[in-house]
């Protein structure tokens, strides 16, 4: 039995994803998308990884291929603002597995810094990473899956900063509630020719990267809002996204789930 400070045990794989192709962006590392590529395999899906930072990319690639099988696994670097690499991206999952069916768009770009002092330079790097990054996937995703006629899945990432106002974040905030307005829009449009289109929303789900750009001081404000008095881990952020991208939200489009206690 777990106390609500102690995560539950790991939940194992059920073949939810059998057959099916899922593209991942930002998924190299120990964050969300790499816990999400890793549910998605365990799941039965094919999964072609992406990231900006090709190491990185690279070491994961290799490390899950051992562990699901070469064929099941794919990588090829990906920066999201720039349309021909999506449109790549995208394109290797069919041509490696004959279809496409679940884009997960994870890729997003944070930072700290108050709006008196804050230079076009971050805000506009913000907002091209995280919201018209997201566009760009979400958009390339819907063409594709419109033309092959045989339905879809996309998942973006949001975040309940998208929702609740925290200090030194005016453009993480600006662009995570256009995802959520991106996510409601598109999925109006989708509908009609069989795609899904929704969105997670997490508070604070911890990994290496986020604690060396976050104040222990922080974290551990974040932390006592929480619910349950703990962090979530990744995989249980991912698991809402398998849920999402699974026959049993089959009638669920244009929503935004708050993983978390945080939703206004």
């Amino acid at each position: 039995m777990t106390t609500p400070h102690t995560p539950p045990p790991y939940v194992p794989g059920h073949g939810l994803l059998a057959g099916r192709t899922a593209v991942v962006t930002a998924a190299a590392g120990a964050g969300i998308g790499g816990a999400t590529a890793r549910r998605l395999l365990e799941e039965g899906a094919r999964v072609v990884l992406s990231d900006a930072h090709a190491r990185r990319l690279k070491e994961s690639e290799a490390e899950l291929a051992r562990e699901f099988g070469a064929d099941r696994v794919a990588a090829l670097p990906c920066d999201v603002t720039d349309e021909a690499q999506v449109g790549a991206l995208l394109d290797l999952a069919a041509e490696r597995h004959g279809r496409l069916d679940i884009v997960v768009n994870n890729a997003g770009l944070g930072g700290t810094a108050d709006l008196v002092d804050m230079a076009d330079e971050q805000w506009d790097k913000v907002l091209d990473v995280t919201l018209n990054g997201t566009f760009r996937c979400t958009r390339a995703a819907l063409r594709r899956m419109k033309a092959a006629g045989t339905g879809g899945v996309v998942v973006n990432n949001a975040s309940v900063v998208g929702w609740r106002a925290q200090r030194g974040q005016a453009h993480y905030a600006a662009a995570k509630a256009g995802v959520m307005a991106l996510t409601r829009c598109a999925a109006l449009e989708a509908a009609a020719y069989g795609v899904r289109v929704n969105a997670v929303s997490p508070s604070l789900a911890m990994h290496p990267h986020l604690v060396k750009v976050t104040t222990p001081e922080l974290l551990e404000e974040l932390t006592s809002r929480e619910a349950f008095g703990r962090h979530a881990e990744p995989w249980e952020v991912a698991n809402v996204i398998v849920f999402l991208a699974s026959g049993y939200s089959s009638y669920l489009t244009g929503e935004v789930l708050s993983v978390s206690s945080q939703h206004p």
